[in-house]
């Protein structure tokens, strides 16, 4: 075998710590969820996205003007070429919404004013304008492939008033908008996930910001990171349609060795705390709509797999019905995901570029013995 020194795998990097970070911290044995060591619960209760974006991107809170800077610097943002657009109405019909974000964040590169620059006050102009543009993009997308005009997004609106006015072409409800914004908030950055890891291995080959985004998109649609709400939601959809009792329903999913997606961690050990949250917005949300059901399910479900199968809910299970109560569609789940995660992603990029070294693992060798020497072809037999 090689004499190279060989450290065992840990399959799927499994607890390796591969950086350091100031800017997530995670105590998954406490169900602990902390930007900037501010604690979750604390700025879902008491802040608001934008706010959560400037503490992800500066290291600290604003001050009052900040943040007014912040929102208007936002506001100014949400605009797009006209050719990012003609991408969107030219994709066929059948595209996937997360195909069609991927796709179009990589253009937007092409139409940045400070594309070829890679340095930190560039990348957070880049962080402010991507984060207004994919909001823009999901939004956009939902109207242009259901043959409604695409809104103009309202100056004076939060961003999570803006998005849900570009996608439902009304100003939501104030309870809408909170519900949006606690989302965003608990969504914005998550430490070392499989998109976020995506985006500072790509970034730290002295990549672009466009890049390195657009390889987080490119992780966040695998069904294995983004994609368990819509899974949730399918199964609640089928419940309701069906008529039938959620409770049988998950049972017969059980007995078939079918995974019931939602629950369990792998960094969690206690209640995911993100879901603490959305499981009241679930219920307060389908309160005042008249939904009421989807969350009366949800919670029937989450009771029988925690005294089942001793699994917590996570972020994806009460989310599901959360976005379906707030008018957005199934296939938007993991698009929304990214319109908060963006956030994050940047942050991430940002500070791996401000101290970069390349990101280059090693792999453990499990092939033939060396040398496995070459053998002429007419010699194979």
């Amino acid at each position: 075998m090689s004499s190279v020194t060989q450290t065992p795998a840990t399959k799927g990097l499994e607890g390796v710590v591969a950086t350091t970070s100031s800017i997530c911290y995670i105590d998954g044995d406490r169900g602990v969820l902390a930007y900037r060591g501010i604690d979750i619960h604390e700025l879902a209760d008491h802040s608001n996205f934008e706010e959560t974006c400037y503490l992800l991107w500066f290291g600290r809170l604003p001050l009052r003007h900040e943040l007014k800077e912040l929102h208007e610097k936002l506001a100014e943002e949400r605009k797009m070429d006209p050719a990012i657009l003609d991408l969107i109405r030219n994709a066929p019909r059948h595209a996937l919404p997360m195909d069609v974000l991927r796709t179009a964040v990589s253009a937007l590169s092409f139409y940045d004013p400070e594309e070829k620059s890679n340095d930190h006050k560039a990348n957070v102009n880049k962080a402010i304008r991507l984060t207004s543009q994919i909001a823009m993009i999901v939004a956009a997308y939902d109207r242009i492939r259901k043959g409604s005009p695409v809104i103009e997004p309202d100056r004076s609106l939060s961003h999570a008033a803006n998005f849900l006015l570009m996608l439902n072409g009304k100003r939501p409800s104030t309870t809408a908008e909170r519900a949006l914004d606690i989302a965003l908030i608990l969504h914005a950055d998550h430490e070392l996930n499989a998109s976020t890891f995506a985006a500072r291995v790509t970034a730290a080959t002295l990549s672009d910001m466009h890049s390195a985004i657009t390889s987080a998109i490119g992780a966040l649609k695998g069904p294995l990171h983004g994609g368990a709400n819509e899974a949730v939601f399918h199964i609640l959809e089928a419940i309701d349609k069906a008529g039938v009792d959620a409770l049988d329903y998950v049972k017969g999913m059980l007995a078939q060795k079918k995974k019931v997606p939602g629950f369990g961690h792998r960094v969690y050990h206690t209640e995911d705390p993100r879901a603490t949250h959305l499981r009241v917005m679930s219920r307060d949300l389908g309160n005042a709509s008249g939904q009421a059901k989807w969350f009366e399910m949800s919670h029937k479900i989450e009771e029988f797999i925690k005294a089942d199968k001793k699994l917590n809910a996570n972020v994806d299970f009460y989310s599901a019905s959360t976005y379906h109560t707030l008018g957005i569609d199934v296939d938007l789940f993991t698009p929304i995901f990214a319109v908060s995660r963006i956030s994050g992603w940047a942050a991430h990029v940002i500070e791996q570029l401000d101290d970069n070294r390349l990101i280059r693992p090693r792999a453990e060798y499990l092939g033939p013995d060396y040398p496995n020497r070459y053998v002429p072809i007419e010699k194979r037999g």
